[in-house]
């Protein structure tokens, strides 16, 4: 007689298993071994995780612990810290902090959006774009903070500041949103690209370009630079164009001459915390930048499948700085195009490909893994013996590509980084599970698949996130150098940590009279600030927190009615060696302790 265990795997997981509830999954898992396996799939997790939550965890170079994040998604938390002007940590003077100094929460400080569950965050130059599980967008702060607004201001215009997170209304689920300094942009659930000169009145990009007949006109990926906004296209072409010059922007002024002439189309805030978008379509066509060079060198040593060795390369990845673009082609090639000043330099610009970036043999000869005769290195460290990079970021000035895993590489470069420059390699960042780096103007946060969150840089109002100053001891990671100058910091309230130049753990239950352990999944920077998404993993401890949560944040019409089964306290449910995907498995089939891990 046949039995459920006897259907295809490939059935079960595609088929049956996405229609199942979470808690009824769990209990699957506990009748057989087989179901325990299947259960804990990391491919299943991670495409139910996109299909309840809209997350995708595209952002970072996490491969695995899937069904942990979707478990923690219940009652995901958002921290944010460093310069409140334009108040774009988004919290009211009742939640700042009494460790706030000067213009700036040195630390985490944890921000309440009721009844959504927040699985995106992202960072422009004075404000925040958080992404929910229903794919709408909520922001807070100033897009454009250079200047002041009026009361009667509505969200029309950019400077108009969001004291609280605010939800954006608008006319489709969005996918993934990026941020430049004064502007953002988003790709929505039909492959729409939103741009945002003001949250009140974004525009829908309307161009044969982006028609979405074939690869080369349909969006993969949408980035923002420091003034520009970009599409990388399924073909892996790039398209760019500027929202702030030219031909775009004098459209755009006489759109919005004409909607304050025909009426109240201010977009003010609703008393539920809604702004109603007032959209359009801009019909303009962007600027398709030249082809990557149609010669690069084959990469030895990065691990790759024959298979993957025989297909042609293209780009798969690209993040915007400050007039200049970072690419990554699927093979590992790092490239980038400089010179992005407007329209007028497209002619002369160039894709610049970086061997210091893309070669592991170069990355053996840097003095991080090869010291000079005679020097002590600050840590030893083997060199690499395969590298494939596989994630890019950028902003403002710097870019970094990295690699995952537990011998993952982090290399960072700038905006005058050559073919002949050397990268920038932090010894403290290599061999550390890296999935994610994030970039301010001048603070930078590394993010492991362990759920730690390593910063360093300059103290920017406190962006690090390590702590107040006054109460670390000096010399340590965030505090002054001397006593002397912590006590001036304690009697005036003022005063500039320096640098720290090693990645040192951000604490999120700072402040807190009892320890918790907090896992966090998802980072942003930018400015002179930052955020991250944690989840709690002692909840239990503080019921009173619990209830308060769950009071506030109803079920959503996607997510699970009860949390997944766990596999007890503490412990992160992985993938339990199913090695089987792609034929059937029987119920006898041996099982060995776990393996890997988050």
């Amino acid at each position: 007689m046949l039995s459920l265990s006897d259907i295809p795997v490939e059935t079960l997981l595609d088929n049956l298993l996405p229609y199942v509830s979470p808690p009824d999954v769990g209990r699957l898992a506990c009748t057989s071994h087989f179901f325990a396996d299947l259960c804990n799939d990391d491919t299943f997790w991670k495409r139910k995780l996109k299909q309840d939550f809209n997350f995708s965890g595209e952002g970072t170079a996490r491969t695995s612990g899937w069904k942990f994040i979707y478990q923690g998604l219940s009652h995901p938390k958002v921290f944010v810290w460093g310069e409140t002007s334009n108040n774009r940590l988004g919290l009211s003077k009742s939640q700042i902090p009494k460790y706030a100094f000067g213009e700036g929460v040195p630390a985490p400080a944890e921000l309440r959006i009721p009844g959504v569950r927040i699985v995106s965050l992202t960072a422009g130059g004075m404000s925040f774009h958080a992404l929910d599980s229903e794919g709408q967008i909520h922001v807070w702060g100033a897009l454009n903070g250079t200047f002041m607004s009026l009361r009667s201001d509505g969200y029309s215009v950019p400077e108009k500041v969001a004291e609280q997170p605010l939800r954006l209304q608008l006319p489709a689920p969005i996918r993934s949103i990026s941020c430049g300094r004064l502007h953002s942009a988003a790709l929505d659930a039909n492959l729409d690209i939103w741009n945002f000169r003001s949250w009140g009145r974004p525009f829908r990009l309307v161009s044969p370009l982006l028609d979405k007949s074939v690869p080369e006109h349909t969006p993969a990926q949408i980035d923002c630079g420091w003034a520009f906004s970009c599409v990388l296209t399924q073909s892996g072409d790039v398209l760019i164009w500027w929202p702030f010059l030219d031909e775009m922007a004098r459209i755009f002024d006489e759109k919005s001459e004409q909607m304050n002439q025909s009426g109240d189309k201010r977009a003010e805030a609703t008393p539920e915390g809604t702004i109603p978008c007032v959209t359009w379509d801009m019909q303009s066509d962007p600027h398709r930048l030249p082809p990557i060079p149609s010669h690069l060198p084959e990469l030895p040593h990065t691990g790759d499948s024959e298979e993957n060795r025989r297909k042609e390369i293209r780009l798969i990845k690209i993040a915007g700085g400050d007039n200049m673009i970072v690419g990554l082609t699927n093979k590992g090639h790092v490239l980038t195009l400089r010179g992005l000043n407007g329209p007028a330099e497209l002619p002369q610009v160039r894709w610049e490909y970086l061997p210091q970036f893309s070669e592991v043999q170069h990355v053996r000869e840097h003095p991080t893994f090869s010291p000079p005769e005679g020097t002590t290195p600050e840590v030893s460290l083997a060199s690499p013996e395969i590298m494939h990079i596989t994630h890019i970021s950028a902003h403002f000035q710097t870019f970094t590509a990295y690699s995952p895993g537990s011998s993952s590489i982090v290399l960072m470069g700038s905006a005058s980084t050559t073919p002949d420059s050397n990268p920038e390699i932090i010894p403290q960042l290599q061999n550390k599970n890296v999935i994610s780096v994030v970039l301010g103007d001048y603070h930078y946060g590394a993010l492991t698949s362990t759920g730690k969150l390593y910063t360093w840089g300059a103290y920017s109002k406190g962006a690090l996130g390590l702590g107040d100053p006054r109460t670390i001891e000096p010399g340590t990671a965030g505090g002054f150098t001397t006593e002397q100058q912590r006590s001036r910091a304690r009697d005036h309230r003022f005063g500039t940590p320096p640098r720290v130049e090693v990645p040192t753990e951000v604490k999120f239950d700072y402040g807190k009279k009892k320890k918790r352990d907090m896992f966090c999944f998802a980072a942003a920077a930018a400015g002179w600030h930052m955020g991250a998404l944690v989840v709690d993993l002692d909840p239990q401890d503080d019921e009173d927190e619990v209830e308060e949560i769950a009071d506030e944040s109803p079920p959503s019409r996607a997510g699970p009615s009860q949390p997944v089964p766990m596999l007890g306290r503490g412990i992160l449910p992985f993938r339990v060696g199913f090695a089987g995907r792609g034929r059937r498995i029987g119920p006898t089939r041996h099982h060995g302790p776990p393996e890997g891990g988050v």
